[in-house]
Parts: C-alpha cells; structure tokens; sequence
C-alpha cells in the first residue's frame, strides 16, 4: 500500500469467519507505515480463515485472509503457504505441482568443484564489493594463493584460496557485491558442470537471493582492455587518493609515483593491475586528456542546478544502519562538564619530557576515562533487550575519522595501561584505520568509546551512541577564556565534554557522578600516574 511499506496492522476488520464477501466490499483498514486505508476484497466468497487479530501485524505478501465457497477446508493452503491473492483457492491454487518442482534435487555428488562462497571478514559485514579480480575464469589457482581484494564495511581485505583447481566461474565483476555465504566463485576440473551446482544452490535460497546468472564470466575478460582508456575521473576526491592498498604497496615497492597512475578502476581507482601496466612515458598524455575530460573545468552558468550522485561505499551503509538504529532506538540525553586543564598542561609538557612517545592530550583523556570507569561500572555497560550487561573489564573504543567515514578500534584493558603505552597503541590503531588495514578483532569489544574532535578547532558537540556501548563521551578543545579562581580574574585552559548517555541503562544521577571523577582526573592529573 506504500513504497515503504514492510507490513500492515490490522486497525478494523469489517468481516468475520463465515460472513459473506463480495469483490469491491470493505473488508478492513490497514495501518500503513505512512496512513490507515481501506481495504476492499477482490474475490467473492465466504470468510473462512483471517490472518491476525485487530491491533496484529501482517508481513507484506502474508496471509491477510482466505475466501473461498463455505465449508472448505482451507488448511492445506496455510500448510503450503503458496496461495496468490490473485487465485480462487478452491480452483486455482494446486500446491502440489509447486512443491514437486521446488523439492526436486539435483545430484552434483559426481561434479568434482566446489563452491568457494563470500566469508564473513567483519563481525558487521553483510556483503563485500569485489575490489579487484586477481583470477579470471580458465586460470589455476592453488592453495593459499591471492584470488581477489574484497572491500568490507571496514577495509579492504585480500581473500586468499582454500582450495586447487581451475576458476570456472566468477560470482560478481569488479565493483560489484556479493552476499556474505554467497557464491564468490566456483573452482574446480576444467570442464565440470559448475551450472548444476549454481541451480543446486539456488533451491535453497530465496527468490530473492537466485545464484548469479553464468553470463558474469564472460563479460569479465572483457572488460579489461577497454577499462584503461575508460576511466576518465581524477584519481584524486576531496585530496584523497583513490587506490587500493594493493596497488599503494606495489608502487611503492616499484619505486613509482602513484599519483602519475592512471586509474581503470570504478570511479578511477587506482587497482594493482593499473600499476603493473603503468608505463612512465605515458604520464604526460594522461595529464593532456584530464583538463577536457573533468566536466567542473568547464564554465558553469549563474543559476544552473547541479548535482553529484555519490555511490554508498560498505563503510557508509553501515554507518548508516547501525547509528541510525542508535540514534532512534536508544533514548539519549546529554551530560556536559567544563574541565579545566591547567594541570594537565604542566603535566603532560614534564611527562613528555621522559616519556619514550609523546603523549597527547587525548591520551589523557582514555586514560581518565578508563580510570574513572573502573569507578563507575555501571556507565561500562551495555543493554541486552532483555538485560543489563555490566562489563568489568575496560575496552575503549577511539573514534578515528576516515576518507569514507568513520571507524572505531578498539584500546583494551585501557585502565591497566600506563599513558605512554596507551599513546603508542594509539598511534598504530589510527595509522592503520587510514590505511584501512585494521583487522576486525582490533575493532570488536568496546565497552565506552571517545570522539575527540577539539583537534579541529571544535569546542563542544554531541555524539551519536556507538553500539554495544551505553555512553559516548565527545570531546571538544581547549580553550583560554577567563575564569574566576580564588575570587579573582584569571586566564583558564578550559575544555568541555559532553556524555551522550542510554537512558534504558545509564541515569543522570550515576552519569554525573561519572563524570565528577573524570573531572578530578584531569584537573589533579598525577592520580592518572598512582
């Protein structure tokens, strides 16, 4: 009943079991996602069975009803599940014929290939794009060796063979996605009927997750020739450069300029094949054909609309999805505290001064707040629907920002760890996360996480809860502004947090007095140290 609709709830039922219906008669109002409206029945007929109780919700495409001449015995249509809307059930709908074709295997025990599927590379992941193909159909493939570059929601992660043989047939081409437990390619005996094990798999999935059709393959070798002279956007968005890191670790290996390669990947990313192919000579012409290709050379008209449609990375549906739940699922409130830093600026200038790595201020603030957490359990916690997990072990999650968005890895054991080790690890993680290297158990666990963004001039902000956690603490800058100490006017290093907080698990009373301590942590900064 609407674009959006995913299921309906039955507001009034104008008929019962056993009333008499005709086509075109009122038969209920459903509440939509978007209105309550009428529905009018398309069959003539009796009432015989109704498919959930006012106030109950349907599925789209579920059993609203049944009607059919009176008397009927209609249960076999509820055990097959099969009736079309559109049917008579006493007539038309024939399961039978239905369930013999659906059940009927294929026997792929003499086929000698397998199926190798999309594993799942991120406790997140739903589905990977195939960033690179490093095996076309007919080559052999061995144990252990590169088959493709695959690009999670977190980075880009290279999937090595498990298996000997020949590619017979490859799930997706390069820039498409194919499902976690997908089929990612089929490796086998040249000649083997790898079609049969595609329809074999298909009859346990879904209409709507059909295997891939056999054509993919053949269009996959030739692509390759014409991608080059294709790819006309700048490898460069925004100042970032759009290359896998496959491709960055070869040219930096082959001693060559990466910027002077020309991408033919999806939207001009730079991939390994473009690198190995990469002729210096050919730079210059690259450069002469860039200004009459980039359309935003051109002079543009006062007044004329325009737009850039941006294809959704895995990164960004995700953080898409999983804040989208927070934010509309958890119901936040906000706590915020100024601190002044004046100690903690003397402290941090004598600790760098012996410490092996230079400590920062955000240093200090995981540290403070892995201290005051040991504390407080009850702001380490996360909610469970059906219960309140109290962790009493410190896992602090560090919001790193990213060319594609944002990703979190993960400080453990925080609370036990002295700052300059704390600063180091630190350091590692958010080098890794640019460079899209981070391994998924690096970004698993976190029990509160930090957004630091005073590094940008920023001096207060909210943030968005970073599930399982409870609370998010955002972090702004500091600030000289004049304060009163002692009864006089003085000049204060002040810098505000604020603590988005789940009120299902965190209340303001318990949040505050969290915060009390952290305050005292960094204003009196040699307790960190004890």
């Amino acid at each position: 009943m609407s674009d959006t609709m995913e299921e309906g709830v039955i507001a009034v039922w104008h008929k019962k079991v056993g009333d008499k219906v005709e086509s075109g008669e009122l038969m209920a109002e459903i509440e939509t996602d978007k209105a309550t409206m009428d529905y009018e029945s398309y069959h003539d007929g009796t009432v015989l069975y109704l498919g959930a109780t006012e106030g109950d919700a349907v599925q789209v495409n579920g059993v609203l009803a049944i009607v059919g001449e009176s008397g009927e015995d209609y249960k076999s249509l509820l055990n097959g599940a099969s009736a079309e809307t559109e049917s008579s059930p006493a007539e038309d709908t024939a399961p039978a014929p239905v369930s013999e074709v659906s059940t009927e295997q294929i026997d792929t025990s003499s086929i000698n290939a397998t199926i190798v599927r999309m594993p799942k590379m991120s406790d997140t992941m739903e589905e990977g794009v195939i960033a690179t193909w490093h095996k076309k159909v007919g080559d052999t493939v061995e144990s252990g060796e590169l088959v493709a570059d695959v690009e999670t929601d977190k980075a880009t992660m290279e999937y090595e063979s498990y298996d000997d043989g020949t590619v017979l047939y490859l799930g997706a081409a390069e820039g498409e996605s194919v499902k976690v437990d997908g089929i990612l390619a089929i490796v086998g005996e040249p000649g083997a009927d790898y079609e049969a094990l595609i329809k074999s798999d298909s009859q346990g999935a879904s209409v709507s997750e059909e295997a891939p059709a056999p054509p993919v393959e053949q269009a996959q070798p030739t692509q390759k020739p014409t991608a080059a002279p294709v790819a006309v956007a700048t490898t460069e968005t925004g100042g970032r450069l759009k290359a896998s890191p496959l491709a960055k670790r070869l040219a930096e290996d082959k001693g060559i300029d990466i910027k002077l390669v020309q991408g033919s990947g999806e939207g001009g990313r730079i991939i390994k094949r473009d690198v190995e192919t990469y002729v210096p000579a050919a730079a210059p012409v690259a450069s002469t054909a860039a200004p009459s290709a980039a359309p935003i050379q051109l002079p543009r008209v006062v007044g004329e609309e325009s737009f850039e449609d941006v294809k959704l990375s895995q990164m960004r549906k995700v953080i898409a999805r999983r804040l989208g739940e927070s934010k509309f699922g958890a119901p936040h409130f906000y706590l915020t505290m100024e601190i002044n830093m004046d100690k903690a600026i003397e402290a941090r200038k004598s600790m760098n001064e012996v410490s092996p790595v230079k400590i920062s201020f955000n240093d200090m603030v995981i540290k403070a707040v892995a201290v005051a957490l040991r504390k407080h359990p009850g702001v380490n916690s996360s909610w469970l629907e059906d219960r309140i997990r109290i962790n009493h072990h410190v896992h602090i999650g560090v919001a790193v920002a990213v060319d594609e968005g944002l990703l979190v890895p993960v400080v453990k054991f925080a609370d036990n760890k002295q700052l300059s080790h704390i600063s180091a690890e630190v350091k590692e993680l958010g080098g890794k996360a640019r460079d899209k290297k981070l391994q998924p158990q690096e970004m698993e666990g976190n029990t509160f996480t930090i957004s630091n963004l005073g590094m940008f001039g920023i001096e207060e902000f909210t943030a968005i809860i970073n599930p399982p956690d409870a609370c998010i603490m955002a972090v702004g800058g500091i600030k000289q502004t004049a304060i009163v100490q002692d009864g006089q006017l003085a000049v204060g290093n002040m810098m505000k947090v604020t603590m988005s907080c789940d009120h299902r698990v965190v209340d303001g009373a318990v949040g505050s007095a969290f915060l009390k301590d952290f305050k005292s942590l960094l204003e009196d900064p040699v307790r960190l140290l004890v």
